[in-house]
């Protein structure tokens, strides 16, 4: 029996923690930063800080669904030959798509990212 893709205890630690993180980061940008009236008509009224720097380019990268397309680009390669740095960053950009408004792309790209999971490991064959 083929020996499936699966990251190692290591691996899926580090993996937990870019998933936490990358969760954690967008809830803070959507609640605190994107969502907050009073962040926004500040960041409006020409604030130069490092929150309105973030909350400008979401809100681009949102407008373009970059976060739903790099998620999905990453699980779709990860499908063909599966890496944990490709996990890594379909879920990353999976988790920032979901809880920032790219819901689509994003489920679409962490479902495949599972999917992916029952693949053959690469090796040699």
């Amino acid at each position: 029996m083929p020996r499936l893709f699966a990251p190692s205890a290591r691996n899926t630690n580090w993996l937990l923690i870019v998933g936490f993180l990358a969760l954690g980061y967008a809830l803070y940008l959507r609640y605190l930063v994107i969502e907050q009236s009073s962040v926004a008509l500040a960041c409006e009224a020409g604030l130069r800080t490092w929150q309105c720097a973030a909350r400008k380019l979401a809100t681009a990268l949102y407008d373009r669904s970059a976060f739903g397309a790099v998620a999905l680009v990453a699980a779709v390669l990860n499908l063909i030959r599966p890496s944990v740095v490709l996990v890594a960053v379909a879920l990353a950009a999976g988790g920032l798509g979901i809880v920032l408004y790219n819901v689509d792309l994003s489920a679409l790209a962490i479902a495949l990212t599972l999917v992916s999971l029952a693949r053959r490991a690469p090796g040699a064959e």
